[in-house]
């Protein structure tokens, strides 16, 4: 059966933003309930976030940490989507699927370094 490249299954306009909304929720809904490392970064945000509303600092250097946070759970995200897709590939030892899993792993390290960097320079700084 040929692959029609005009069909849009989510539909289009506002109905497409809907569905597209619907899906990411239940994205957010998946990582949250299989993934430890994401409920411990939602959870820090959760802290972390109102902390911003109480420190004098200004609104760039609030939006510098808000961003900063806020892109560790985004990295998260899709280090948990590539995980999930390399377990689904198949479970079984592979050199490739572990040095991915690995690079992702350091995808997310890397933006925690960098978050706390950010926070410490607006805070000390």
């Amino acid at each position: 059966m040929p692959i029609s490249t005009t069909s849009k299954p989510n539909g289009t306009g506002v109905k497409r933003i809907f569905r597209a909304s619907i899906n990411s929720v239940s994205g957010l809904k998946a990582c949250w309930i299989h993934e430890s490392a994401f409920r411990q970064e939602v959870m820090l945000c959760l802290i972390l976030y109102p902390f911003l509303f109480f420190v004098d600092i200004t609104s760039v250097e609030k939006a510098l940490l808000f961003s900063s946070l806020t892109l560790v759970v985004i990295v998260e995200l899709i280090n948990s989507a590539i995980e999930n897709t390399i377990d689904r590939i198949g479970l079984e030892h592979n050199e490739l699927s572990g040095r991915a899993k690995d690079m992702g792993a350091a995808a997310v390290m890397m933006t925690i370094f960098m978050m706390m960097g950010v926070w410490l320079c607006v805070l000390l700084g």
